[in-house]
């Protein structure tokens, strides 16, 4: 894809669409990173962003139970 390179006060930058904004997840902040002579642009994403859409599945799909015991043979000694 082209794009033209667009003055921006004393800088110059790079428009992005609407499309690519939506389609990447692109917020108010990216990472970018240079690369031989590559630049690449990268969405930052937000760490268990979708965790709680995620548990609601495996609930829906009984992928929630206990894979150990919670509470182990050394501990109950202690009751």
């Amino acid at each position: 894809m082209l794009t033209k390179i667009i003055q921006i006060g004393n800088s110059k930058g790079l428009r992005l669409n609407k499309t690519i904004l939506e389609k990447y997840d692109i917020g108010d902040t990216v990472n970018m990173r240079l690369e031989k002579n590559f630049i690449i642009i990268e969405a930052i994403t937000k760490p268990r962003n979708d965790w709680a859409k995620s548990f609601k599945e495996m609930r829906k799909n009984g992928h929630d139970e206990l894979l150990i015991q919670d509470i182990f043979e050394e501990e109950s000694k202690w009751e």
